[in-house]
């Protein structure tokens, strides 16, 4: 039995999937043995949404994942720094990669009656966002350390400018990508949702996480 990630050996690539037609627009999907069908775990990778963080970063998670007995959808998007990164790219990206699994459950043996997503940072971000997209029908929301209030990490100035950067430009210019694209905007999101966070992160606050639960749990979304 596994007792830590850190168990797992270095994770290789697994069977590639286009999505669409571009060059970032890919799953990396791993199955568990056995017959199936299998529960499917999205997973959405952060970094910002800067084009030089990508979905190997999520290859141990999405190993430990799949050998307790979950299939994984790793998702690779358009980033900040590709062309047509950042708005709307990035989250069209997420929103196409998640319904194509409803091309591929029959031939991959997944019971897309139990999907879950995962995310980490901006993956967290982007999984809490799926979740209003109607891309796919989510069972529960795991989100890591999110970026899951914009117009906060903009005053902030989390890593620079990135909040800009992702959207185009300041929640004064642009309130309506704010309010689209924010978590704490779009609660209740009417679906289970687990938030984890360290005290001592200094990359994303935990005050994020904690303005956000604060919210969904004054629209009734997070019980405890």
């Amino acid at each position: 039995m596994l007792t830590s990630i850190l168990d797992v050996p270095p994770a290789l690539p697994a069977t590639r999937i286009a999505y669409s037609r571009g060059e970032f627009q890919f799953g990396e999907l791993r199955v568990p043995s056995g017959s199936g069908p299998h529960p499917v775990a999205i997973v959405i990778h952060g970094g910002f949404w800067r084009a030089r963080y990508d979905l190997t970063e999520t290859r141990h998670l999405c190993e430990a994942v799949t050998r307790l007995g979950l299939a994984t959808w790793s998702l690779e998007y358009r980033r900040i720094g590709n062309p047509d990164g950042g708005w709307p790219g990035t989250l069209d990206d997420v929103r196409m990669g998640a319904a194509h699994l409803e091309k591929i459950a029959a031939e991959r043996s997944l019971d897309l009656k139990y999907v879950v997503a995962i995310g980490h940072s901006a993956g967290g971000h982007l999984v809490l966002w799926l979740a209003k997209q109607n891309a796919i029908v989510l069972r529960g929301i795991v989100a890591l350390a999110p970026v899951a209030d914009l117009r906060r990490a903009w005053e902030l100035k989390l890593n620079n400018t990135v909040v800009a950067d992702l959207l185009g430009g300041s929640p004064q210019d642009l309130p309506d990508r704010y309010r689209s694209a924010s978590p704490i905007e779009l609660v209740p999101l009417g679906i289970a949702q687990r938030v984890l966070h360290g005290a001592n992160d200094d990359t994303v606050p935990l005050e994020i996480s904690r303005r956000y639960v604060a919210a969904a749990k004054k629209a009734g979304t997070i019980r405890n």
